[in-house]
């Protein structure tokens, strides 16, 4: 698990790679260690942790013996995704749809997309560190 001061470290590392400028890159760290203090890292790490007990989840999800808690995310993206498309193509033949079902369900592709495929990718990169 990452406390306040790895992120604090990781966070120093990266503004000297990417901060050329010394004046800009002491200015930047400043403005780190304040976040830090005023408690926006924490709200970072927390958010961080939780995002650490989806994956748990997702990995118990992945070893049950229950077939439907290994496939009703999927299941449920790929219905999602079906009717948005179904609503797309009643669009193009000018069959009118309620608006507010289109952009609940463009919302729920939304939501789920970003816990598979963003999830994912933040899984990556703290794995490497």
């Amino acid at each position: 698990m990452f406390g306040i001061d790895d992120v604090i470290g990781v966070g120093m590392k990266i503004l000297d790679k990417v901060i050329p400028d010394p004046a800009q890159k002491a200015q930047a760290q400043l403005d780190l260690q304040k976040l830090a203090q005023d408690g926006h890292l924490a709200e970072l790490q927390a958010d961080m942790n939780e995002q650490n007990n989806v994956s748990d989840r997702w990995k118990a999800d992945l070893t049950s013996d229950s077939w439907l808690s290994k496939n009703i995310r999927p299941m449920t993206l790929i219905f999602i995704l079906g009717v948005y498309t179904t609503f797309a193509g009643f669009s193009a033949m000018n069959i009118n749809v309620n608006q507010a079902y289109v952009e609940l369900l463009g919302q729920w592709g939304m939501l789920i997309m970003s816990a598979y495929f963003g999830g994912r990718t933040l899984e990556k990169i703290m794995a490497k560190k």
